[in-house]
């Protein structure tokens, strides 16, 4: 093995991943696949490690994949610019992630407080909650 190479399971190992998401981002044209010698494995190198991790980190900031790609293409003087364009929007989807549950932990909590004042072998109002039909939302027709 030549120096600073790995095949793709000590490549999955020094990034963290399994060798399954080592494939599935080359199938998403996240990581390039290297060509492979006759007779031979496939080799990756410090950059495939490098890409990996930097696809790990953009995942744990709340990045999806076809946003990465897009991350993984911005290059040349507009590069922070472009990045911090799309890192606001990333924080305006997680600002509006985290109002949505403020309000789901209010209606659990109403659900939580409702249920503790029903007596015992009554009908529980969170099932009844959830097994009511939704009423259509109103027109403004």
């Amino acid at each position: 093995m030549r120096p600073n190479t790995f095949t793709i399971s000590r490549l999955a190992a020094a990034a963290d991943v399994h060798v399954e998401t080592v494939r599935y981002y080359q199938r998403r044209r996240l990581l390039r696949q290297p060509e492979r010698p006759i007779g031979g494995v496939r080799r990756y190198d410090e950059n495939d490690v490098n890409r990996l991790q930097f696809i790990r980190r953009a995942q744990m900031m709340g990045f999806s994949l076809d946003e990465i790609a897009g991350l993984l293409q911005i290059t040349g003087e507009r590069s922070c610019e472009q990045t911090r364009q799309l890192t606001e929007r990333k924080l305006a989807d997680v600002r509006l992630r985290i109002r949505e549950l403020r309000q789901l932990e209010r209606d659990l909590e109403q659900k939580v407080a409702r249920c503790a004042q029903v007596p015992a072998g009554e009908y529980c109002p969170t099932l009844d909650f959830l097994e009511r039909p939704r009423k259509p939302a109103a027109t403004g027709s």
